[in-house]
């Protein structure tokens, strides 16, 4: 056989072959080791190879062929390092695990034995080691000592690129399926090109899940305590509120309905409520579940149950809904009613926190953007009536009376000021005509009145019943009427296409106003002080109108006396009658009275009140314009 050629089929084992010792590399010198080339291999076989030294090895290793400029630098020679000095302690682990059959035992079929498969890449030798575990009754530790294990009968050996993941190996007839492996042995498959198959779980041995199931510890699950007394007496008077969206939109002009859901936890019942909106056009009946324990699918029943005349119970319905399914988000059927749990109270916040851990669960958003309303258009104004009483007309089928501010009315009762105009008329007999305008605070009505003249052809009277007057630039929509700030002097008021022109008007429209300065503007104000105080000029004189005196030197010190005199005459000579007449100008108790009570006092006794003799006449007895309590006393004691 020495003879034939090296083809494929033409090597063959010596079975004569006895001598399987390896030649020695190592070589000691002076007591350091030194690697020596082997002449011969395994069992003496002499090894062909090329006499060569080591130093022409490496001159054929590193030879380069000569470049463009130059010799290229060469390589530091490599050392020669032996195989078992390379791999040595380097060990390739496998977990794996092979069954075996048992016939003695009634109780187990097979038995699953795990391993340990160690591979020596020093030599490719193998070893199987099983983990001991105590009191198995079994033999373990090493399975099989280490050696080169056989892989076919034509004498090849396993090696490390046999082994991998998933795959089953025999060794010496037991099948050994492979299923992990460490780290170490993954990263040396991976780098040496094989790919590593998924790691798998290790088969239970069901004997053995049976005996540690026999042997743990033996707990039972005693019944519930909690029975309906006591859930009586715990839960009464508790009840969950959730908020929903009813989801009918699939019928026929169907809509999202809001509901609420009430859960009582005394008998684990529910009822649903609607929520009713003003105008939504339906029935005012808030219950649309009555209060009962609902079934989560109250169709699944036996189909040989007799529906038609019996009531379904506890047998059938085995299921109900319970506090746990409604949850934010959830979305349950309620007899096949789409309903979307959206928000809920704190109390049943609080009780889903404390007996099912919910720590926080945010409300869902479920507002929609309202549809416009339609506008409401107003038809025009007939012309009966005022607008306000047109407009109820329209608002109700029945019409209400307008509202009317109450709490105005009884604070301005009886409170009316009147003014002094005349007609503006290109009519020559309605040239001169005066009227009395009165404004009314409470309801803000105006009424006309003309004073009766003799011999003038015009029958004087009521001119304009007590009605709201509308300006000239007024419109239906936006109506605006006239107020007590419109009546300045000289100020054109325009009242059903008439013209008056406002020419003066009573002390107590003064005294009003500038009580309620935050109410009129100064030139309002001022132009009634200007009328009152100086009067009109002779050309404007009219008939029962105050006049404007032209004073000669003299002529105010006369007046001022003439003034006193009248006072005089009151003959006031007790003392508490003059206490009670100063507090009674002295409202607002600050303990002095000015100018304007002087003049209303001197209005009221028909004497003259101009502005200049009112305050020569407070100058004279008091001071500052003011005048207390004792100079008031001695201005009548001494009049």
């Amino acid at each position: 056989m020495d003879g034939l050629p090296f083809l494929p089929g033409n090597s063959f084992t010596d079975p004569t072959k006895g001598r399987y010792h390896r030649s020695h590399t190592l070589g000691y010198k002076n007591g350091y080791s030194i690697p020596t080339r082997p002449e011969k291999g395994i069992g003496g076989v002499p090894i062909p190879y090329n006499q060569l030294s080591e130093k022409d090895l490496d001159d054929l290793a590193n030879f380069r062929p000569t470049l463009t400029y130059g010799q290229a630098k060469q390589a530091p020679p490599e050392d020669f390092v032996p195989a078992h000095v390379a791999w040595d302690k380097k060990v390739l682990k496998f977990n794996a695990y092979f069954k075996q059959t048992v016939h003695e035992s009634p109780k187990e079929h097979y038995r699953v034995r795990p391993v340990n498969i160690y591979y020596y890449l020093e030599d490719d030798s193998i070893s199987v080691v099983e983990p001991v575990v105590e009191n198995s009754g079994m033999p373990q530790g090493k399975l099989i000592k280490r050696q080169r294990l056989p892989k076919n009968d034509e004498g090849d050996h396993w090696v490390w690129k046999d082994l991998n993941l998933g795959v089953n190996v025999v060794f010496y007839g037991k099948v050994f399926r492979i299923t992990d492996c460490d780290k170490f042995t993954t990263d040396f498959l991976e780098s040496e090109g094989i790919i590593v198959n998924p790691s798998e779980t290790l088969e239970e041995d069901p004997y053995i899940g049976q005996r540690t199931e026999a042997a743990a510890l033996k707990t039972f699950a005693t019944p519930s305590a909690f029975d309906k007394l006591r859930q009586f007496l715990e839960l009464d008077r508790k009840v969950l509120r959730f908020y929903a969206l009813w989801d009918d939109r699939d019928s026929m002009f169907g809509e999202i309905r809001p509901i609420v859901i009430h859960y009582y936890l005394v008998d684990d019942t529910l009822e649903v409520r609607e929520v009713h909106t003003p105008n939504d056009g339906r029935d005012p009946f808030p219950i649309l579940i009555t209060r009962h324990k609902v079934p989560k699918n109250r169709e699944k029943v036996d189909s040989s149950f007799p529906a038609i005349v019996m009531e379904y119970t506890d047998s059938e319905i085995k299921e109900y809904f319970t506090a746990r399914d409604f949850m934010i988000g959830n979305t349950v059927q309620l007899y096949n009613r789409r309903v979307l749990i959206y928000d809920w109270d704190k109390f049943t916040m609080a009780f889903y926190h404390t007996h099912f851990g919910v720590t926080s669960v945010d409300p869902i958003d479920v507002r929609t953007k309202a549809e416009a309303m339609a506008k409401m258009e107003l038809p025009p104004y007939n012309g009966y009536g005022s607008i306000e009483d047109s407009m109820q007309s329209c608002l109700s089928l029945i019409p209400q009376p307008p509202k009317k501010d109450f709490i105005k009315m009884l604070e301005n009762d009886h409170s009316i000021l009147r003014f002094g105009a005349i007609m503006d008329s290109v009519k020559p007999e309605d040239k001169g005509r005066r009227f009395i305008i009165s404004y009314h605070l409470a309801d803000d009505m105006m009424s006309v009145y003309e004073p009766q003249v003799r011999n003038s052809g015009i029958i004087g009277g009521k001119f304009l019943e007590k009605t709201r007057c509308a300006r000239p630039e007024s419109t239906i929509e936006n109506p605006r009427y006239y107020g007590p700030n419109d009546f300045k002097v000289g100020e054109m008021i325009t009242i059903f296409n008439h013209r008056f022109i406002v020419q003066s008007a009573d002390v107590y429209v003064l005294k009003y106003m500038e009580e309620h300065k935050d109410q009129f503007s100064p030139d309002t104000i001022q132009s009634l002080r200007d009328v009152l105080s100086a009067g009109m000029t002779r050309k404007d004189v009219i008939k029962g109108a105050p006049m404007k005196i032209r004073r000669t030197p003299g002529d105010l010190e006369r007046l001022c006396a003439e003034v006193k005199g009248q006072l005089k005459k009151m003959v006031i000579t007790d003392k508490n009658r003059i206490d009670e007449m100063f507090l009674r100008y002295n409202s607002d108790r600050q303990g002095y009275v000015d100018g304007t009570h002087l003049k209303d006092m001197c209005l009221r006794l028909q004497l003259p009140a101009d502005d200049d003799v009112i305050d020569m006449i407070v100058n004279e007895c008091g001071s500052d314009g003011k005048i207390d309590l004792e100079q008031f006393r001695k201005f009548f004691e001494s009049t």
